[in-house]
């Protein structure tokens, strides 16, 4: 399924009404596990700190796995939510239906995969997506920024992006090469995107790749690189990220919420005090805050514990095969 195409608020509220047909200071005890992506833990990150203001004997911890080694703790039953930069794959979704596992799939913020380079680099003003795929496409040939534009600099390119557990990685991969996990190998990858801005930050000759939040709290360190998507280069922003206008490396991020664990009052709770303030705070630490409706579609699928995913058409059906052939 190629989720690179176009999401908008429109999509989320398709997908909010077909699953769908609050938080209080208590005093509560308890723990809630977080795991994931690392474009998605600053939100995770900053809904827990203010929650332990407002519950400070509920522990909460946010661990960095990346989306997939987040999945695999999530249908192992070590945590409570997994962070997401992508939505839920067939094969994952295969697990949850085996083990019995229900959950819960909410829409948090928009993101816009973002390029950068060293801020010293002065001749990079844009790439396209077929660029793009020139450097990163399995196989390439790309060793020099010359191989990408003859007038550019006859300079190793030293790439940098997300291991294969992220699933920005899978996102990038999917929408750049046209399947998920096409990538070369040989470039420096860290599931810490606070890594890879090191790297490019120190690196003349670096190009690479994460959420648009690690680059709005590194501006001084790093150059943004505006992309032709096939209308002409535009620069991800707030404003273009949200209205589509940076295609096709804007998507919406996830938290996926196990239904069982919503029994225990605490992580009920927490889920429902991270969406209710899930949009000021993504917007605090550099990503698109939704519309209001769909936060508010959110705390009515935990009310009615509308479970299942919404943007995965395809995966139900894929799954379906599967399972008919075993």
């Amino acid at each position: 399924m190629n989720y690179s195409k176009n999401y908008s608020a429109l999509s989320i509220l398709f997908a909010l009404s077909v699953l769908s047909s609050c938080g209080s200071d208590t005093g509560l005890e308890g723990s809630v596990a977080l795991d994931g992506s690392s474009t998605v833990f600053p939100i995770s990150e900053a809904v827990a700190e203010e929650y332990l203001a407002v519950q400070p004997l509920v522990r909460v911890t946010v661990g960095v796995s990346g989306t997939g080694g987040g999945f695999k703790k999530f249908l192992a039953g070590e945590t409570d939510i997994n962070n997401a930069s992508r939505p839920i794959k067939a094969s994952e979704l295969k697990q949850s239906l085996e083990k019995g596992y229900e959950f819960i799939e909410i829409p948090i913020a928009f993101d816009g995969l973002s390029l950068v380079v060293n801020n010293k680099n002065t001749w990079v003003d844009h790439l396209s997506i077929a660029e793009l795929h020139k450097i990163w496409q399995p196989g390439s040939s790309v060793k020099l920024w010359s191989d990408v534009r003859a007038e550019w600099p006859a300079e190793d390119i030293q790439l940098y992006g997300p291991g294969t557990d992220s699933g920005t990685f899978d996102y990038f991969t999917e929408t750049v090469n046209g399947k998920s996990g096409a990538s070369r190998p040989d470039y420096t990858a860290s599931e810490d995107d606070n890594a890879l801005v090191r790297g490019i930050s120190g690196d003349l000759n670096a190009l690479g790749y994460f959420g648009y939040a690690y680059y709005a709290s590194n501006k001084d360190k790093l150059k943004l690189v505006a992309i032709d998507g096939g209308t002409g280069p535009v620069l991800p922003s707030p404003d273009s990220i949200n209205s589509g206008e940076y295609n096709p490396l804007s998507r919406p991020i996830f938290i996926y919420v196990r239904s069982s664990a919503l029994d225990r009052p605490e992580v009920d709770e927490f889920t429902r005090f991270y969406i209710k303030n899930a949009g000021a705070l993504a917007a605090e630490v550099g990503y698109i805050t939704l519309p209001d409706w769909v936060y508010d579609r959110a705390i009515k699928r935990i009310d009615q514990r509308a479970t299942g995913t919404a943007y995965g058409e395809e995966e139900h059906r894929q799954v379906s095969d599967m399972l008919a052939g075993e």
